[in-house]
């Protein structure tokens, strides 16, 4: 199968031919038909998340099932599916109190000395990224890195809440359960962004305010929900939130993941209000920001890991969202590209002209 591997950070992928193993014990081999682009592979590539390559990319796909291993009883050959990096024992105390998102186990592959589920065609083993690797024209999943959905869900669209969606949405909806008439701010207007922006007026938030720095994103960003939009570039981002909320917002979610958005989308909480960390801060990186200024106005800060999810309850619930018109999902893709485009993808992630792309197998 073709597949587009990291060979080196801070290098282009390489379109390769690449094999896949058989499903062993409680494995899925689903024929990817599409997958987003996320800014975490970006950060993935230069190095900000410690991922050793040889590795192939890629984990927001959905696709059918083609073939199932021993064992596997809840899924069969023609199946639509949507995979989830966050793979589930069951048995943890996350797993048993409801937070599966946290399981300890989700990143772990085979077990120790079994073959690799990717191998080169020198035969040597390429890391699968997040159990999915969907960078590929077919991924060999664990059976709980997956979920069945109606197969009236556009596939090109169905990808889209394997990662981006659940993130921005989750975020939202489980991670801090905003209020009816709550101010919100958006830092980002990505995919995640924009998700959560949605998530936010679906929930009947009050002033939304989306943030970024790339002003073409305002049209699609009020089209989506937001009730005023800021240019992070004329101006000081954070006066303008004040002054758009009487004071800071109720809720602002920091969906970029750099420190000076971070510490900026604390700066923009109100008294009482609660600060949620969406996107992923390259590791080492360290962000300041005053404790009295928490504590004097009961500020909050929290993380959001894949927005809180319960992936196998949520995300065939976002599919009903899209299908009956609550969540817009068609204006959100600004690309769709075939597997050999994945490097100009990314040079347009990097320079913040794209909202969220999609590699169509």
């Amino acid at each position: 199968m073709k597949a587009a591997v990291m060979r080196a950070n801070d290098a282009p992928l390489e379109i390769e031919d690449v094999r896949l193993d058989d499903p062993g014990p409680g494995e899925v081999v689903v024929k990817t038909a599409a997958s987003g682009i996320c800014h975490s592979d970006l950060t993935t590539i230069e190095g900000g998340l410690p991922v050793p390559p040889p590795c192939i990319l890629g984990h927001e796909p959905a696709g059918v099932v083609e073939a199932v291993g021993p064992g596997v009883t809840e899924f069969q050959a023609g199946d639509h599916v949507i995979g989830c990096l966050n793979v589930w024992c069951g048995v943890c105390k996350f797993c048993t109190a409801g937070r599966p998102y946290l399981c300890p186990t989700q990143l772990e592959g085979r077990p120790y000395g079994a073959p690799s589920r990717l191998t080169a065609a020198n035969g040597d083993p390429i890391y699968q990224f997040a159990n999915l690797s969907s960078f590929a024209e077919k991924m060999l999943c664990p059976e709980r890195s997956l979920v069945k959905i109606r197969n009236d869900m556009p596939l090109d669209r169905a990808a889209l809440i394997g990662c981006g969606v659940t993130t921005g949405l989750g975020a939202v909806l489980n991670t801090v359960h905003v209020l009816a008439g709550a101010s919100v701010a958006i830092v980002g207007c990505g995919g995640v962004g924009l998700s959560a922006l949605q998530g936010a007026r679906i929930i009947g938030a009050g002033k939304l305010i989306a943030v970024d720095t790339q002003a073409w994103k305002f049209d699609l960003a009020r089209k989506l929900g937001a009730t005023a939009c800021v240019d992070a570039t004329h101006g000081d981002p954070i006066s303008a939130v004040h002054d758009l909320t009487d004071g800071g917002a109720d809720f602002v979610f920091e969906c970029i993941g750099i420190v000076p958005t971070v510490q900026q989308a604390i700066a923009m909480t109100g008294r009482g209000g609660t600060t949620v960390l969406v996107g992923v801060v390259p590791f080492g990186q360290m962000a300041m920001f005053s404790p009295t200024d928490l504590t004097l106005q009961e500020k909050k800060i929290t993380g959001s890991l894949m927005g809180s999810n319960r992936f196998r309850f949520d995300m065939p619930k976002y599919v009903d969202f899209y299908l009956d018109g609550r969540l817009n999902l068609d204006d959100m893709i600004s690309h769709r590209l075939p597997l050999e485009q994945v490097n100009a993808a990314f040079d347009r992630m990097r320079k913040g002209q794209a909202a969220r792309q999609v590699i169509v197998f």
